[in-house]
């Protein structure tokens, strides 16, 4: 057992690290000697906790005790009830302001505190040095009409003309965008812990109508952190965001945990996670059912990768279920700054078009590297093709253009990516369709090495075709078994594939293979 995050008013702890997000054996817990209710996660939270009190906590399989572990809450100032602002809760008045007053006025080291009811509100801002805690029962909805809505300045120009500030952002470039559900620019040391919910109304309102299409700004997020730090989100759920559902960006040190993010599947743009140039983030034993790519670590187009080149980097994603979605754990598209250093281990997927993805094209840039990605400990289900790396993605207006997509050897520039080393261990993948994995380097600037080890793949054979990468002359695929193009280094060590049709590795322009299996 291992304690993952304290506040005044709660505490997340890693039950199982053998588990995905599920435990390999359900737990019977105490907390302080009184009996909760049986845990089967992973990693699990308790709410409902008093400021600096000590609490131990212990846990059971089969009746035997596990392990126990001693914590203190975190000191509190004060409370403030939204309530005695004003915030009435039951969608008929627009709580906005009250919320937003409490947010304002709350000391450092205080808790803002949302009772039950549903909210009807704008976007709000953060500030520093806070916690914002819902009770059970506390929905927050956002408005649907955007003239409501304030605009975060994509950017302005700094008065000596020489610099810029950045506010508003849209799919990596600074562009104007109405401000989000949570606001945070600037802000450091901010706690927003559940269980309540943060409902962004897309299904509503009209932000999933010409989703692409820019109307006086581009759609809000429900969480956006522009140059923040040391903010953990706990337990809540989040659903119905009018675009992606939370995108940090420039911000550090950040902790999301037992999260629920839900939207339809046909929801666009949904993404649920999108940290932009961002370092030292956890995400943890977090649920998602959304209409595009659950997690997608990005770093910037061109613009802010060469101008800034700040990468993602030091990103952990473990014990986490990814449930429908383009893609389980994407590294890309909007990567021009780079990423690095990424792991991602013992999570769950079901039913995802594509499972493990990395995603770049020609035009991201000389600072556009993906180098030390190591996927582990990942098991899947139904998802349709478990593994894709794809320098050639189709995306951007230009995207299927001959400089984009040719096979013919380019001109090596500053415009060129890279991709480094991507390491799968411990896969393993049950009714795949398309195939076991799909690899597309760029035959100027081939993937640099491909390590594959302890891995396991089996086929639906009730399955359907499909194209398993996005580029150009990608033929449908149908439980295949390893397909390779322009990598330097191909090794597969102990990898398992049952029912494949065909060679187990079909490659082309591949310089060095090494299968021990």
């Amino acid at each position: 057992m291992k304690r993952l995050f304290v506040s005044s008013r709660s505490c997340t702890v890693l039950l199982d690290e053998q588990g995905d997000y599920y435990a390999k054996a359900p737990r019977a817990l105490t907390l302080n000697g009184e009996a909760l209710p049986e845990e089967n996660r992973s990693v699990f939270s308790l709410f409902g906790l008093w400021p600096d009190t000590e609490y131990h906590l212990e846990s059971y399989v089969n009746g035997e005790k596990e392990a126990e572990l001693t914590f203190r809450t975190e000191k509190e100032v004060c409370s403030l009830n939204v309530r005695r602002f004003g915030a009435k809760g039951d969608m008929l008045h627009d709580d906005t302001a009250a919320l937003q007053a409490a947010i304002l006025s709350c000391p450092v080291g205080g808790r803002v505190l949302i009772p039950a009811g549903e909210y009807l509100t704008g976007p709000l801002f953060l500030k520093s040095h806070i916690t914002i805690e819902f009770k059970p029962g506390a929905v927050l909805k956002l408005k649907t009409d955007r003239e409501q809505f304030p605009i975060l300045p994509g950017m302005t120009r700094t008065t000596d003309e020489e610099g810029e500030v950045l506010l508003g952002s849209w799919e990596g470039n600074p562009l104007d965008s109405f401000a989000s559900f949570i606001t945070g620019i600037g802000v450091e040391d901010v706690k927003i812990i559940g269980p309540g919910v943060l409902d962004g109304q897309g299904n509503v309102g009209d932000w999933w109508v010409n989703p692409k299409l820019k109307r006086v700004a581009f759609r809000p997020r429900t969480l956006y952190l522009k140059d923040c730090k040391d903010v953990t989100m706990q337990g809540v759920t989040v659903r119905n965001s009018p675009a992606w559902n939370l995108h940090p960006t420039f911000s550090e040190n950040l902790n999301f945990l037992n999260i629920r993010i839900e939207a339809p599947a046909n929801s666009p743009n949904t993404d649920g996670f999108d940290p932009e140039s961002c370092k030292h983030v956890r995400m943890l034993g977090t649920v998602f059912s959304v209409g595009d790519d659950c997690i997608a670590l990005k770093a910037g187009k061109i613009y802010m990768g060469m101008k800034y080149h700040v990468p993602c980097e030091d990103i952990e994603i473990a014990w986490c279920c990814m449930l429908d979605g383009h893609g389980g754990v994407t590294t890309g598209s909007e990567m021009a700054g780079g990423v690095k250093h990424v792991r991602v281990h013992h999570c769950y997927m079901r039913g995802n078009d594509r499972g493990l993805r990395v995603k770049t094209r020609r035009g991201r840039g000389k600072y556009a590297v993906i180098d030390d990605v190591v996927f582990s400990d990942v098991r899947m289900e139904g998802v349709r093709c478990p593994m894709v790396v794809n320098a050639m993605y189709f995306c951007d207006p230009d995207g299927r253009t001959d400089y984009v997509q040719s096979r013919e050897p380019q001109p090596v520039d500053d415009t060129t990516p890279t991709v480094g080393s991507i390491r799968f261990e411990r896969v393993t993948a049950d009714n795949c369709e398309a195939c076991a994995g799909y690899i597309l380097g760029l035959p100027e600037r081939p993937v640099q090495e491909i390590l594959m080890k302890d891995c396991r793949f089996t086929f639906n054979p009730n399955g359907k075709p499909m194209a398993p990468a996005m580029a150009r002359d990608v033929e449908q695929c149908f439980n295949r078994g390893l397909i390779a193009s322009y990598v330097d280094k191909l090794t597969l060590d102990n990898v398992i594939m049952e029912g494949v049709n065909g060679e187990r590795i079909t490659a082309e322009a591949v310089s060095n293979i090494v299968d021990r299996s």
